[in-house]
């Protein structure tokens, strides 16, 4: 699944500032953290994320160093599609 992105999080929201992430296990760019069950999302505190795709998803922060659950099932499906071949 394909989902659209910022690309650089301080452009916000433009045509031009549009990227996207393959949805072929290669975790989003703004996904940080080094341990698996770790990972945040680094763009959720701009004022603009509620426009994005992402959160669209139903995630619910706390804070904006909350687990990025869309993150976190790309990567536990990346594992699991590693493990089978």
């Amino acid at each position: 699944m394909m989902v659209v992105i910022v690309d650089n999080p301080e452009r916000g929201i433009c045509p031009e500032n549009l990227t996207f992430n393959e949805g072929d296990g290669t975790p989003c760019k703004h996904l940080r953290g080094g341990k698996p069950g770790e990972y945040w999302c680094a763009i959720h505190h701009y004022d603009w994320y509620k426009d994005t795709p992402c959160y669209s998803h139903g995630q619910i922060e706390k804070s904006p160093d909350c687990v990025c659950r869309m993150g976190e099932h790309i990567l536990k499906k990346r594992r699991k599609n590693a493990k089978n071949k």
